[in-house]
């Protein structure tokens, strides 16, 4: 009806352009009276309803969002932005490298990254039958994980089988339990290889996962000893027989073994038997072989350890600790002694930046894995399960550790992954500490990961529509007014554009329209 012009009016503008303007000023009194319909009918129920389900979405994704970070360390939402979202939009993958002409340096610094996340086996790591498994019978958890499992029956297969294992019966029956799942399998299989033979093997198994006390499991691997003939067999039962005289109490027996055991094979590094004997001397308080034994070790192009670093840390601590007070050294400055044995605090810190907490009891120990990451959490349970003992032995040694250490953080150059006197952290620790770890402990993280902004964005907008609910369900009211004056201003934009349109339009058309 509105488009229905005088043919005098058609000439002049077309039927065309008429309909078009008439329909823009038609959608903007519908919308007009419709938004002044729609702010006239809502309630104040209406607000409380829409600010409370609002509160409630987003606090629902904040503790999603929490959990997934907690346990995996990354954000939900970021996580699914960039490996769905962003190949979506175009966007180019981090993990890819963009360049296919690589320079060498990136390509020996990715080789780094990946070098120094190498799991290395823990050399003091515990008996699966004779101390794991007692902890599960009291306490009715695991605490070995299936990754930490399974790489040590990699190193198994590694140290005890060979091409030739086929030959023989036993070994090709052990050969097959190494890589069993289930334990009693396992046990079962080295049952069924004795039977046939003496095999060094397995009675290497059954000392790891049958005995039951550290005595029959010394029984069962003197046993092994007598019947072993390879070379990595024989440095394997030496070392974990030194092990059993430890742990038993026949420490000067132990440290014999072990130096016996360093010098018939010195180029076995790959069992740390050193570390072994750190520990041993340390239980003797036979400082001096401690230092030489450092002295030999500290300086070697290969990755240090927590154990060596810290090892040094406490010697130098020794000679300053039983007579260091801060306030005393606040007043007159600290000696050359005091000096050096903070510079190896902060060293041995720096390396490891896990252990203090462990060593000062801020947090609870938990047993060792069998296998550590150099640098991470579990290195620093590793070695505070066993070492810290003889921190406490030197006497204020853990009050000098307690004043200091925190200032190693003040010394690290921002950002924090870059280190002073060592390379790098590893962008892999966490995850690798994840797999190690049980998950009833909460792993240490260094340094501390900034909240991802999904999770402070939700928790912003889950306290903003929770407050805006509390006050609409208190002040209706006033809160009305503010809802309306709120729609009032988001409407506003359509208004002005509105009022662009009418200046530019010719008063002649909006004289006829106004007749019409």
């Amino acid at each position: 009806v509105l488009c229905n012009f005088t043919s005098e009016q058609q000439g002049s503008l077309g039927n065309a352009k008429a309909c078009m303007w008439m329909t823009c000023l038609s959608m903007k009194l519908s919308l007009m009276f419709l938004s002044v319909m729609f702010l006239n009918t809502l309630t104040p129920k209406f607000y409380v309803a829409l600010t409370g389900t609002s509160s409630l979405i987003s606090g629902l994704i904040l503790i999603f969002e929490w959990w997934y970070f907690r346990k995996y360390g990354t954000s939900f939402i970021e996580q699914v932005s960039v490996s769905h979202l962003r190949p979506l939009l175009g966007g180019v993958d981090s993990s890819s490298p963009s360049n296919p002409n690589t320079s060498n340096g990136e390509a020996d610094s990715n080789r780094q990254s990946v070098s120094e996340c190498k799991v290395w086996r823990n050399p003091l790591n515990l008996f699966r039958g004779a101390e794991y498994n007692r902890y599960t019978w009291v306490t009715g958890r695991e605490p070995l994980t299936y990754y930490d499992m399974n790489l040590s029956a990699q190193d198994h297969q590694t140290f005890f089988t060979c091409d030739s294992d086929h030959l023989r019966p036993a070994d090709a029956i052990m050969q097959k339990a190494w890589r069993e799942r289930n334990p009693q399998a396992r046990i079962s299989a080295a049952h069924e290889a004795l039977e046939l033979e003496d095999c060094a093997t397995a009675y290497i198994l059954l000392a790891e996962e049958e005995a039951t006390t550290i005595m029959e499991a010394e029984r069962l691997f003197k046993q092994a000893l007598k019947a072993g003939e390879d070379t990595n067999v024989l440095v394997y039962i030496k070392r974990r027989l030194a092990m059993c005289s430890r742990k038993l109490g026949r420490t000067r027996e132990a440290v014999k073994m072990m130096r016996d055991l360093m010098k018939e094979f010195p180029l076995l590094s790959m069992f740390n038997i050193h570390e072994n004997l750190l520990e041993s001397l340390l239980e003797l308080q036979n400082y001096a072989d401690v230092q030489a034994v450092l002295a030999k070790y500290d300086d070697i192009s290969l990755p240090k350890s927590a154990t060596i670093c810290y090892t040094a840390a406490l010697l130098k601590a020794r000679a300053v600790s039983d007579k260091f007070s801060p306030e005393a050294a606040s007043r007159r400055g600290l000696s050359t002694a005091e000096m050096n044995a903070v510079e190896a605090i902060h060293r041995a810190v720096e390396f490891n930046p896990h252990v203090p907490k462990y060593l000062l009891e801020m947090k609870s120990l938990i047993l060792p894995p069998e296998h550590i990451l150099k640098r991470g959490d579990s290195e620093a349970i590793a070695y505070a399960f066993f070492h810290l003992q003889h921190w406490k032995r030197v006497e204020g040694a853990l009050n000098l550790l307690h004043c200091t250490w925190e200032g190693t953080f003040r010394m690290i150059p921002y950002p924090l992954e870059k280190g002073h006197l060592f390379y790098p952290y590893p962008i892999c620790t966490e995850t690798a500490d994840r797999e190690l770890l049980p998950m009833f402990h909460e792993v240490s993280v260094y340094p501390k990961k900034e909240l991802p902004f999904f999770i402070l964005f939700t928790a912003g907008l889950c306290s903003f529509t929770a407050m805006l609910a509390l006050l609409t369900h208190q002040f209706p009211e006033l809160m009305g007014v503010f809802a309306k004056a709120f729609l009032s201003t988001l409407f506003a934009p359509l208004n002005f554009i509105m009022e662009k349109v009418e200046s530019i339009l010719p008063s002649s058309l909006w004289h006829q329209l106004t007749r019409i």
